[in-house]
């Protein structure tokens, strides 16, 4: 996420802002015997409006979709957990459950799980988002979705000011020079207080997350869970393996979080190395390099030159059409330039995008912003958010020299220091930060120009994995699920468990787009 959906999403709290149990056996033989088709009592009728999966009763219900009027068929059951884990008299917090049924007569025993991103994105929520790369799984498998406590309608961390928080960027600390680290404090104080009156921000980290999971498969009879975790989610993922390796068949790991990493450690470089990598694309190009020359430098240059004097641009809001003004500002640049790097499709407008700033034509920029800004409102809970880094990262991040001569600096890590003075930390398990190490079949997927977890997170995790395999897309960022033939991959994957025999040759069709040279396209 760029710096200021960190400091709107994170803090979303700035503005926004062990008790014992039974463990159960797996209802089906471990890898050996995994690929078997499972008469199990999952079958559910065709026409089907309500069922039982263990002591759970599901519904019918339309799950909507953001900014949308269309709505996802699934089922829903109530599911409540105890806040605090280690006090059962605790308040009770509702999660909310979904489940996507399969398209099969007769489902698979075991359930894939989609554990989505963030932190602080909801499973339910972003679903839609992810249905086509998992419409594969869906031939033999239920598809469930738990938003994560604190997040989406799980007892989200909500706090009244986060609302305001797009409109008015100061609320966040944010200035034109950077952060104001007072303002921020204040306002993460002033989230606090508001959640604290219907939460304790200590019990929304990843662990005591991995246990409501768990809670639920017991509750679905326990089937083994065949997890899918995408960016954070490849975090709660691991933590959960390692801590109920009987309940996972199979992982599947997109754009991975190695436990080792620090989260906001490595965001400055991460975007440096993305972003060389993708300019020197453009420079064995031809037409892009006569076109634009060096883009970074003229990335550089733009950046002082907001410095020195931001920049209000008028523009028509991309979705509304209405006439609307935009700020941008050498912080709101870096950010913007972050989340175009997230994709190809958007990579490749980057070239164009600067030249066409440094004439003094601000409107690619301000509409490509207003176009992320508007599809980021709302995807992430800021509170349960902090309640993870600060618990889990923020102690743990140490100054790196080379940050200040990045295009981000050390906006990103200041902004996690100064919110999580004053944001509670939870307990954290003493080997939350050990590095993975599992002989389940794992699926490790990576881009080539992820700015945010680059291959090398893939192949530091490899490290302590015998069963599994890293596939790198070319020319891909981040989250790649869904690219190319990869759902098939993902597919036969889950299908099989075998992962080092898949055959992944269909993944080097993949490759990054073309730069723009003009509006009207790539030099053909």
């Amino acid at each position: 996420m760029n710096k200021r959906n960190l400091i709107r999403a994170a803090l979303l709290l700035a503005v926004a802002g062990v008790f014992a149990w039974k463990h159960y056996a797996a209802t089906r033989a471990d890898a050996g015997a995994a690929s078997a088709r499972s008469v199990a009592a999952t079958a559910i009728p065709a026409n089907a409006r309500e069922f039982t999966l263990g002591a759970l009763a599901f519904k019918a219900c339309e799950l909507p979709q953001k900014k949308s009027g269309a709505t996802t068929a699934a089922f829903c059951a109530p599911f409540a957990v105890a806040e605090n884990r280690d006090d059962p008299a605790s308040r009770k917090i509702d999660l909310n459950l979904a489940l996507i049924k399969s398209e099969a007569e007769r489902a698979d025993a075991d359930i894939v799980v989609f554990l989505a991103g963030g932190p602080g994105q909801a499973a339910v929520e972003t679903y839609p988002q992810i249905a086509g790369a998992l419409a594969g799984l869906r031939k033999h498998h239920h598809i469930l979705l738990l938003d994560q406590r604190g997040t989406g309608q799980s007892h989200p961390l909500d706090c009244a000011a986060a609302k305001d928080a797009d409109k008015d960027p100061a609320l966040l600390g944010e200035t034109d020079s950077g952060i104001d680290v007072a303002k921020l404090r204040e306002a993460t104080a002033k989230c606090l207080a508001e959640v604290e009156k219907k939460a304790d921000p200590r019990q929304y980290t990843t662990t005591v997350a991995a246990r409501d999971l768990e809670d639920l498969r017991a509750a679905l009879g326990a089937p083994q869970f065949d997890l899918v975790g995408v960016s954070y989610g490849t975090r709660m993922a691991q933590q959960y393996l390692m801590r109920f390796p009987h309940g996972v068949r199979s992982v599947v790991l997109d754009s991975v979080a190695p436990n080792q990493l620090i989260f906001g450690q490595d965001f400055a470089r991460n975007l440096e190395d993305a972003l060389q990598a993708q300019f020197a694309l453009c420079g064995k190009n031809t037409a892009c390099a006569k076109a634009f020359g060096d883009s970074y430098a003229s990335l550089v240059k733009l950046r002082d030159a907001l410095r020195a004097q931001p920049q209000n641009t008028s523009l028509r809001d991309p979705l509304t059409f209405k006439a609307t003004e935009l700020r941008l500002t050498a912080s709101r640049l870096a950010g913007l330039v972050r989340l175009f790097a997230y994709s190809p499709e958007t990579a490749a407008l980057l070239p164009l995008s600067i030249a066409e700033g440094l004439k003094g034509n601000y409107a690619p920029l301000a509409g490509q912003s207003q176009l992320l800004q508007d599809d980021m409102s709302g995807a992430m809970n800021g509170g349960m958010q902090a309640s993870v880094v600060c618990s889990e990262d923020a102690d743990l991040i140490k100054p790196d020299p080379g940050d200040p001569n990045t295009l981000l600096g050390t906006s990103l890590t200041d902004a996690i220091t100064a919110m999580c003075a004053v944001w509670p930390h939870g307990a954290m398990p003493a080997d939350f930060h050990a590095p993975l190490k599992s002989d389940k079949p794992i699926l490790v997927l990576e881009g080539e120009l992820d700015p945010v977890t680059p291959p090398r997170y893939g192949e530091q995790v490899m490290k302590g994995l015998s069963n599994a395999k890293l596939i790198v897309a070319r020319g891909q960022g981040h989250n790649v699920i869904g690219r190319g033939c990869i759902p098939k991959l993902v597919g036969e994957f889950v299908d099989k468990l075998n992962p080092k025999t898949l055959d992944t040759q269909c993944v080097d069709a993949l490759g990054p787009l073309p730069a723009l040279v003009d509006f009207n396209g790539a030099a053909p």
